[in-house]
């Protein structure tokens, strides 16, 4: 049964592991070439992580970047991030703070992102949580459930929209990682390559520590 409270554990399937288990989110993607990086290393260490999405980084358009390189689209993006097996999270249409909003305009932006979502991916794509922009809440908690996603926390953040040092990101991460709760990092929201460099990092340590990387916990 879904909570209006939002989750932060991780889901424990009823398996027994033998080492800490920590869930990865990113938030405000798709986005181009960072998210890009980032599945092909989640896919080479079989890691699924959850994806925050926002409705106008999906309608993204392709571009070609200042060295040449081709940018796909954001629906492409989504499509790749899909394919590989990763969940998807209602994080809505744009940056806009909804924390004063009504419900009804709540409701209004929730099922709009979901019609950006299934127009790029589907309607055979299940959109399991939601998390608010910024983590401002208001009433977006009961109308997420209501509409059947399950409110996602903003907990254990490395502040990677302040600054992008792949140093410092990494040391803020390794605090970050707390066993059995999820931690929240960006692939969009602008250039997120220190994030990138950061989690390669510290992810390829927890593993090599015994770490496993699972989805949130859905009540």
């Amino acid at each position: 049964m879904l909570t209006e409270t939002p989750v932060r554990r991780v889901a424990s399937g009823g398996l027994a592991r033998s080492g800490p288990a920590c869930a990865l989110t990113f938030d405000d993607g798709p986005n181009g070439l960072d998210t890009i990086r980032l599945l092909d290393f989640l896919k080479s260490r079989g890691i699924r992580a959850v994806f925050a999405v926002i409705g106008e980084e999906i309608l993204r358009p392709s571009g070609i970047s200042a060295d040449g390189t081709a940018i796909p689209s954001g629906a492409d993006v989504l499509r790749r991030i899909v394919a590989d097996g990763h969940v998807l999270c209602n994080h809505a249409t744009s940056y806009e703070d909804m924390g004063r909003w009504n419900a009804l305009d709540v409701r209004d932006d929730m099922l709009k992102n979901l019609e950006i979502i299934e127009g790029a991916v589907g309607d055979e794509v299940p959109v399991p949580y939601w998390r608010a922009p910024n983590g401002s809440w208001g009433v977006t908690a009961p109308v997420a459930v209501r509409l059947g996603m399950q409110p996602l926390d903003v907990a254990n953040t490395v502040e990677d929209w302040v600054e992008q040092d792949p140093a410092v990101l990494a040391s803020r991460l390794r605090l970050a990682m707390v066993p059995g709760e999820l931690v929240l990092l960006h692939d969009g929201g602008g250039n997120r390559a220190g994030t990138v460099d950061a989690v390669i990092e510290v992810v390829s340590e927890r593993l090599d520590e015994g770490w496993t990387f699972v989805l949130p916990e859905m009540p």
